[in-house]
């Protein structure tokens, strides 16, 4: 009996990855994020989100951050941005200091937004 070629799979996310290090972007960093919305538990989909994001930066030795995205203030509960850091927490993963969410930044967004429109380029 003949020994097969065992042919490793691409992975196109990690050939994306080491061509920019490979080329300086970034200066090498690898900085990924998390961004569910508050607004109900996690399935399955966001389980393999948070493992390939967070997964993806624990490889490289760099960073992932946990960005809430809360724009819709009706649907979102604290409840389920306990639940959620619960759920990345039970998988293994840690986001240290880097917990941000979407609503912190509205001020300055609309303000990018009105000196856009003031500059003409709106």
């Amino acid at each position: 009996m003949s020994e097969k070629e065992v042919i490793k799979p691409s992975n196109f996310i990690r050939n994306i990855i080491d061509a920019d290090i490979e080329a300086g972007k970034n200066d090498g960093h690898v900085h990924t994020r998390f961004p569910p919305e508050p607004n109900g538990y996690l399935h399955i989909g966001h389980a393999k989100s948070i493992c390939l994001n967070f997964g993806l930066a624990n490889d490289y030795d760099g960073l992932c951050n946990l960005r809430f995205d809360d724009t819709n203030p009706h649907k979102e509960n604290e409840e389920f941005v306990d639940a959620i850091k619960k759920d990345v927490q039970w998988l293994g993963f840690d986001w240290e200091d880097r917990l941000f969410f979407s609503s912190d930044y509205f001020e300055q967004l609309y303000n990018y937004a009105v000196q856009l429109i003031q500059q003409g380029d709106a």
